[in-house]
């Protein structure tokens, strides 16, 4: 029990008697908001992904060499392929409830910053606040069909996201951590991010695609 209650307290059990009704009450809002599973996994995702980043470590790929683009070496976040989903999963949310995804798109940054880093999570808010207008944006006014909405609206908002998002790891990192400016925030690792959340949505784009195929989906669904 003391496990589950510290997961929902961040580490402060203290807070259990304000953070667990709040919770419930962001639930009830999400469904009477019409949303469901999707809206569910998406406000608790992106939470927990902004506390992944400041406490699960990264692994190196490539050593620093203190010279050139490999300077402060190339390292991968073990959460960096999942974050590729939330675009995914943000476009399954509108499908679900239609506009209304722009407040629970509020509800997820909010949450951020009980369990985030706040440079963390105010970079992931403003990063979501752009890159998922764009994504947003691309997926009610474009007529592509589905599959190619959901990988063009990735395409667009994982760069803009990847750039404010490393930019305020690497800030926190530096006022958390006491470590030196260009921790994260440098070409190759910006490169790999952005690599790393557009093979979620490449995979998905062609589940989707086939079930278009197949005459399982309508390519015309919003």
């Amino acid at each position: 029990m003391k496990p589950f209650v510290a997961i929902l307290t961040n580490g402060n059990p203290e807070h259990i008697g304000l953070a667990l009704p709040a919770i419930l009450l962001s639930f009830l809002a999400i469904w009477l908001l019409r949303g469901r599973g999707w809206a569910l996994v998406y406000v608790a995702l992106i939470p927990f992904l902004n506390w992944s980043f400041g406490v699960i470590p990264e692994f190196q790929i490539v050593a620093p060499t203190n010279t050139g683009l490999t300077a402060q070496g190339v390292s991968l976040h073990p959460m960096t392929m999942v974050t590729g989903m939330v675009f995914v999963i943000r476009d399954f949310v509108q499908r679900e409830m239609g506009h209304r995804v722009l407040l629970v798109m509020a509800m997820a940054i909010a949450w951020s910053f009980y369990y985030a880093w706040p440079v963390i999570a105010l970079a992931s808010g403003i990063a979501f606040a752009i890159s998922e207008g764009v994504d947003w944006l691309m997926f009610t006014f474009t007529k592509y069909r589905l599959s190619t909405r959901i990988l063009l609206s990735s395409a667009l908002a994982a760069p803009v996201d990847t750039t404010v998002f490393l930019y305020g790891a690497d800030l926190a990192k530096q006022m958390e951590l006491g470590m030196d400016p260009g921790n994260s925030l440098h070409v190759w690792n910006w490169i790999v991010f952005v690599i790393g959340k557009m093979v979620g949505a490449v995979i998905v784009s062609a589940v989707i695609r086939r079930r278009e195929n197949l005459g399982l989906v309508d390519p015309a669904a919003a």
